[in-house]
């Protein structure tokens, strides 16, 4: 059953990717969603197994790599922690085939569509289920290779190719500090095997090693080369760039890649490697600084876009900056939680985007929507609650993990665990500002659309919807379901058992009471704050826009990160490239290589023609002059 989980979207692959053609767009569709959605079911029941029956395992599905000491399986880990990824990924996974079937239905490529979703879900599968880094890298790389796939599906379009090009070297930067690490690991232990790793990390903890001229503790070395990876693949602050940009592709693939899927593998990442981040303070200090000015940054960022699809690709990078200085406080748990809750309520939104953009015939700028609400009920109602549960309203998904971190950074008790939580707070009311700005100029007011009438718009039909119901029920429940699962100190305090690692146990003190209704208030007082910033008085945005205009163009220009990277490496890499084309290139190695060989034989051909001239004597003469050589030759010799 357990192999059936990674095997069956592989199968679904390779079905809809070489037998496509010959099988029809429909069954294509048809064959991959239900292959998809077996493996969400027996994902289900895996869980169930591993909540209710402590069930763990490690089942070997082939020999990999067997060389000296390197002793690599293909195999399928299952605890607590890979049981909770592979929910959530194949049932985001499985709801994103279906919702494809309506979104795509004009797209004259589906099979190959269909193909590529089902097999970033394998690689995933592959990444969340291994016992070694080596499995792990594979995943890593799958999932990075099939994003550019995804985001570059439209490859006509120059957008989406830029976009592509762009997510896979920004995430080959992060990946070339991960397989650093990796090398180091292998180096310090020999042997790549979580376990074995694990169980030797006490005993390098004094050791120190010169890197790049700097003498620097092993373990903090480590730690740092693995976050580099998990920076690019989790988009935080510094190798964000790409997120973005990668809303070119089409949004079912925003809502795989965004939501519960590669974005997340960084967190996992950290999440999973606690028993060495645990003995590394300094990597934690890291971790929490980066990821509490990622979360700041992307929420000030979407206060300005006008993107419907970037502004929630923003608010996926500020929740991933959340979920990190979660992890940089010792939270592993409550991480996972926000994780988990995320996926349901950031799926939701970019479906539901999907919806809207499905809706106004490809139009994406929330400038141009606008009193809709009641043109498409069932859409604006889901995004209501995914809003809800995004902005950490009470009682709904995000409320429970998110105010979970903010509380967890603050009992650290440490200057960085304040700050945290400081920032925490105020990003919570900046992402309820935003999302309520997306909600107010998309549904409500006057309707602004110029190229297609209010009339023309119409609701999504059902294949569509049931998706968006389906998260909505997660987006409601599952932080108040699962709260006790994940972070509760009773009844299941020991669901994670020996998949996460807390070198000190987490405090089991409460903030002060002022402390927790702090976060709620603000998050409810938002929603008549921007009720009327973008409905009642709409002008009063653009006379503060225009009061605090080098503010204003940093926020729309996203903190001039890409300009600042054209200037410093993109066009000196550019033109050192086009020196080196025309110079090295062209000139030196053309010249004196293959063109400059050529010229010389041809010129030698040329004079060599001359001899051809069918006269005897010409002929006799330098039979002459060669007998007098050799003879020469001979004599001296």
């Amino acid at each position: 059953m357990e192999i059936s989980i990674i095997a069956l979207p592989l199968i679904a692959s390779i079905i809809s990717g070489l037998f496509g053609k010959f099988i029809g767009d429909r069954n294509s569709e048809i064959v991959t969603s239900l292959l998809v959605s077996i493996s969400a079911i027996l994902s289900a029941v895996v869980l169930y197994e591993v909540i209710f029956n402590n069930y763990q395992d490690n089942i070997i599905i082939a020999t990999w790599i067997n060389s000296g000491t390197l002793d690599v399986n293909w195999s399928m880990k299952i605890d607590p922690l890979s049981a909770i990824m592979l929910v959530v990924v194949t049932f985001v996974s499985s709801l994103v085939h279906i919702y494809s079937i309506g979104y795509m239905s004009h797209d004259p490529h589906k099979p190959r569509f269909m193909a590529y979703l089902s097999l970033f879900t394998f690689a995933m599968l592959m990444l969340v289920t291994s016992d070694n880094f080596i499995q792990l890298f594979f995943g890593w790389e799958g999932v990075g290779l099939c994003s550019y796939f995804l985001i570059g599906f439209w490859f006509k379009k120059d957008s989406a190719n830029t976009a592509a090009i762009k997510a896979f070297v920004v995430n080959r930067v992060g990946d070339f500090g991960f397989a650093l690490g990796i090398f180091l690991i292998f180096y310090l232990f020999g042997t790549v095997n979580y376990l074995e790793v694990f169980e030797l990390i006490p005993t390098v903890v004094e050791k120190n090693l010169i890197f790049l001229g700097i003498e620097i503790n092993a373990i903090d070395l480590i730690c740092l080369l693995l976050f580099v990876g998990a920076m690019g693949k989790s988009a935080q602050i510094l190798l964000h760039t790409w997120l973005p940009d990668a809303m070119e592709g089409p949004t079912p693939v925003s809502a795989l890649i965004h939501a519960a899927t590669m974005v997340t593998a960084g967190v996992f990442l950290v999440v999973r490697c606690s028993p060495i981040y645990e003995y590394s303070e300094l990597a934690l200090n890291v971790i929490t600084i980066v990821g509490m000015s990622t979360a700041f940054f992307a929420a000030s960022v979407a206060l300005v876009q006008t993107d419907i699809k970037k502004i929630i690709a923003y608010s996926t990078c500020s929740q991933l900056g959340y979920m990190f200085f979660a992890t940089g406080v010792g939270a592993y748990n409550v991480a996972m939680f926000h994780l988990f809750t995320h996926a349901f309520f950031k799926a939701l939104l970019f479906l539901g985007s999907g919806s809207v953009i499905h809706a106004f015939k490809d139009e994406q700028n929330i400038n141009n929507m606008g009193g809709v609400w009641k043109k498409l009920p069932y859409t604006y109602s889901l995004m209501i609650i995914g809003t809800l549960a995004l902005t950490g309203f009470p009682f709904l998904s995000g409320f429970y993990s998110k105010d979970a971190i903010i509380e967890f950074a603050y009992l650290r008790g440490n200057t960085t665990g304040y700050y945290a939580a400081g920032i925490g707070i105020i990003t919570a009311f900046l992402t309820s500002i935003y999302s309520w700005r997306l909600i107010f100029k998309t549904f409500h007011g006057e309707y602004n659309n110029k190229n297609i009438k209010i009339e023309e718009t119409h609701e999504s039909p059902l294949v569509m919807l049931i998706p968006l119901v389906l998260l909505s029920v997660g987006a409601i429940f599952a932080g108040y379901t699962f709260k006790e699962l994940f972070i509760g100190h009773g009844g299941k305090i020991n669901f994670w058992q020996d998949s996460l690692f807390f070198l000190e146990p987490l405090s089991t003190e409460h903030p002060p009471l002022w402390f927790l209704v702090l976060t709620p208030i603000l998050v409810i007082l938002s929603i008549p704050f921007a009720y009327y910033l973008f409905v009642r008085n709409k002008n009063f945005p653009y006379q503060m826009a225009n009061a605090n205009k080098p503010l204003y163009n940093f926020l729309l220009n996203k903190w001039y990160f890409d300009e600042l990277y054209d200037v410093l490496i993109v066009n000196p890499s550019k033109k050192l490239g086009l020196f080196l084309w025309k110079f090295f290139d062209i000139k030196l190695i053309d010249g004196f290589g293959p063109d400059g060989i050529s010229a010389l034989i041809k010129k030698c051909s040329q004079k060599a023609n001359k001899f051809q001239s069918g006269y005897i004597y010409q002929y006799a003469f330098v039979m002459l002059v060669g007998f007098s050589a050799l003879l020469t030759f001979l004599i001296v010799k």
